[in-house]
């Protein structure tokens, strides 16, 4: 069974997550209370963050907004992107983290990717303390390989701990993770929020509007989201948004959420006008028929075979 994650209150984890991944930086800090505002009016309960996020200016913006909602919402962060995945360099971050969300405890801690040259006994200990004091209550890995995560699910289970909640990329032009990440999690009962559901923005129709955004603007979004076949499969969800009357975003991070395994699309954006169609998309009626017309418009992913991509 899958976890089910809950906020302190008890309450259950929203089906979508908020990243604020863009707080303080494409975001100013009135765009990111709307924002925030917005997930909170549509019952988003899950707010996710990171240490390097937009140099600490993305957890002090969302710690000043939760407020006398603490208890109510589900808040992650992630350490280890920098300096690796070390016990002391996690825990400085940590630290870091949590004096910037104004948090003595934090749902959710990730190890943001892999580290080869860390023993995973070290790291999984120091994760095993931090839940034993208190300081988080559930364990989570971004940007890892099946692989990865099997054996640090070993490593783990000698620190009587498990592996809660994996963050991988996925959408409709990136798929690879259905085939091995989502079926491991849905064997091992590890809860899903895959990052990116809209492809970086090209599956919102933007850019073939001439819409500027990352994949105009960082080289490395350009060269993820560049294939030509990736352009096309944008163009088809954007036909079929408009023969259905809906936003092409809207169909996108619902075709994500409808996958069996049940993930919960981490969205984002700069403005709350530019995530109102991601937060429609929790309410659209998303047929087996339209599922499958979607997923038709991109390729079924090859074998395991290509580089685990991953986001700072």
């Amino acid at each position: 069974m899958i976890c089910r994650l809950t906020s302190p209150d008890g309450t259950p984890a929203s089906s979508f997550a908020f990243g604020t991944m863009q707080f303080g930086d494409r975001a100013d800090a009135a765009q990111s209370r709307a924002m925030y505002d917005a997930c909170r009016a549509a019952s988003i309960t899950h707010f996710d963050t990171a240490h390097v996020y937009t140099d600490g200016k993305s957890e002090t913006l969302l710690g000043g907004m939760i407020g006398a909602e603490r208890d109510g919402v589900l808040v992650a962060t992630k350490v280890g992107y920098q300096g690796g995945a070390g016990a002391a360099n996690m825990r400085v971050q940590f630290d870091a983290s949590r004096r910037r969300l104004g948090l003595e405890m934090v749902d959710i801690l990730y190890l943001h990717r892999f580290d080869p040259e860390t023993d995973l006994a070290e790291t999984m200990a120091c994760f095993a303390e931090l839940k034993r004091a208190g300081q988080i209550r559930y364990m989570g890995l971004s940007n890892f390989a099946a692989w990865q995560v099997m054996k640090a699910g070993a490593v783990a289970a000698r620190f009587d701990l498990r592996i809660d909640i994996l963050q991988p990329m996925y959408s409709l032009v990136k798929r690879q993770a259905e085939v091995e990440i989502l079926p491991m999690c849905a064997d091992q009962g590890i809860a899903v929020a895959p990052y990116s559901p809209l492809g970086g923005g090209l599956l919102t129709g933007k850019y073939a509007q001439g819409g500027a955004g990352r994949l105009s603007e960082d080289s490395r979004y350009a060269a993820r989201y560049g294939q030509e076949w990736m352009a096309g499969t944008a163009a088809a969800l954007a036909e079929l948004a408009d023969e259905l009357g809906t936003s092409p975003a809207t169909l996108a991070v619902a075709w994500v959420a409808a996958h069996p395994c049940q993930p919960m699309p981490i969205i984002s954006g700069r403005s709350a006008e530019q995530i109102a169609p991601s937060l429609a998309a929790l309410d659209y009626d998303l047929t087996p028929e339209l599922y499958n017309r979607i997923a038709a418009l991109s390729p079924t992913p090859p074998p395991a075979t290509d580089r685990l991509e991953e986001r700072a």
